[in-house]
């Protein structure tokens, strides 16, 4: 049995203090493979602590310094790739695949800071006759949140970041991926950093979360997650004027354009909908589809959601795992239900387990034809495996109703002529498009508009989303 019971405080592993005792379910089959002791608001405060008197020193260190530290991780997060691909495929049923890729991805989130760093000018001059400097600086301890269904690559992704700044952290992982967060927990040990530049703590939002979200030593928080926690957080950090940067929830579109080859760009828009089981924020779940073309691309979807296969996120050739728990698997369940309810039709899938599945939070990958926009299923994220076809009369019509969201967080564009893609891209209101690819650059800037977030993450700006300008000016 596995059982998680300590924090990362100081450069060490000590004892939870909190009290509250969770089970850790492997959502394939519902056994408890273990539990985990959520830490408590008097850990946070360590925590906070810890990162605020290392923060002074760490804040004085050299490119060069942060450079050597930052391919520790990067080292330590690759030999540690095997069992945070187990950890993701145990503890929320990551298909595979997907589980490999953000095991990896872990590790090159470090690589990809390095190169940013690397060429990054933290001075140069600013106003019009030369006489001031733009210096720029760490912002301070930062509080880094993490989802569950992403907890290797989004610590390391927001961590790479934070340290490459200067910036002593404390990370909470959610409670639903406590043995995943120990175990990145034991890469980030394994690096040999320096004490209290790192901090973990795994607790629940309401005490931990809080914490670390209210406390005036901490000048910067970076969640990602939900909506309406990000805006708990955001009014909660508002008091300090802590600096935030929130990646939350998205309803992304794909625009499919009536001379896309749809023996290419189906696999990508079903690849887009249905990554990582459904579960990402990302996940491209409404299929805009010109009306002409809507009984072929029906026809098409609905014969390759038929065949995927739905089971254990082990089998490579599973494409759909396990919800991450039972409050996921009947969210899913409800959303079918509405979209049956307000008239969609259904094209593949349904409610219940697949069939041969009698234990584990399996859904059957879902899709809707004839979806209009005002439709539950089309306006809110459902984070499963329900695709929503919607169909469209023009690009100007597709471009509308991609919009009509409160989200903004990802687009997708498929089209055989990319001048004409590119301009509806630029049209979109999202903080990326995608054009004829689901892969994003890992580079380039990632962040929401409207309410799917603040601020940019990854590259040169996801540096600068933990630095400060200061203006030295001389007479």
């Amino acid at each position: 049995m596995i059982r998680v019971d300590q924090n990362y405080i100081d450069g060490q592993f000590v004892p939870v203090t909190g009290e509250e005792i969770v089970d850790i379910v492997n959502p394939a089959d519902e056994t408890v493979i273990g539990q985990a002791q959520l830490a408590s608001r008097e850990d946070a405060r360590r925590a906070i602590e810890a990162a605020a008197r290392a923060q002074p020193r760490f804040a004085r260190s050299t490119v060069a310094e942060r450079i050597a530290l930052l391919e520790r991780l990067q080292a330590a997060m690759l030999a540690h790739a095997d069992v945070l691909r187990e950890s993701s495929i145990l503890e929320y049923g990551g298909p595979l695949a997907r589980s490999q890729w953000v095991a990896n991805y872990a590790s090159q989130c470090f690589g990809d800071v390095v190169r940013t760093l690397a060429n990054y000018a933290f001075e140069r001059p600013a106003g019009l006759d030369g006489v001031s400097t733009r210096r720029m600086v760490p912002v301070g301890v930062s509080g880094l949140f993490a989802p569950w269904n992403a907890a290797a690559g989004t610590i390391a992704s927001k961590l790479a970041a934070a340290i490459a700044a200067g910036c002593a952290s404390v990370v909470k992982p959610s409670e639903l991926s406590p043995w995943q967060a120990h175990l990145i927990t034991r890469a980030i040990h394994d690096a040999d950093l320096p004490a209290g530049v790192v901090n973990v703590v795994t607790g629940r939002g309401a005490d931990v979360g809080a914490e670390i979200g209210t406390h005036p030593a901490v000048a910067k928080l970076s969640f990602t997650g939900s909506t309406p926690t990000g805006r708990l957080i955001a009014r909660g950090a508002a008091d300090t004027m802590k600096r935030v940067s929130l990646a939350l929830t998205g309803k992304s579109a794909s625009v499919l354009l009536d001379d896309a080859d749809l023996r290419a760009a189906i696999p990508l828009a079903l690849g887009a909908a249905f990554m990582n089981s459904g579960q990402a924020c990302v996940a491209g779940t409404r299929l805009l589809v010109p009306r002409s073309r809507m009984d072929e691309v029906v026809a098409l979807v609905g014969t390759a959601v038929n065949a995927m296969r739905v089971g254990d996120p082990r089998d490579p050739a599973t494409t759909i795992g396990p919800m991450v728990n039972r409050a996921q698997f009947e969210r899913i369940q409800h959303f079918i239900r509405r979209g049956l309810a307000q008239g969609a039709t259904l094209v593949a899938g349904g409610e219940g387990r697949p069939e041969g599945l009698t234990h584990g939070w399996f859904v059957r990958p879902t899709v809707f034809a004839d979806v209009r926009n005002d439709m539950d299923i089309a306006r809110e994220e459902i984070f499963g495996p329900v695709l929503s076809i919607l169909p469209v009369d023009s690009d100007e019509d597709a471009i509308a109703i991609a919009n009509d969201s409160i989200y903004g967080l990802q687009g997708y564009v498929f089209s055989s002529d990319v001048a004409r893609a590119r301009r509806v891209a630029e049209r979109l209101d999202t903080g990326t498009v995608l054009i004829n690819r689901v892969a994003p650059d890992l580079l380039a800037p990632f962040g929401g508009v409207k309410q799917s977030g603040l601020g940019r993450e990854f590259g040169a700006m996801g540096l600068e989303a933990f630095l400060e300008p200061r203006t030295i000016t001389v007479a």
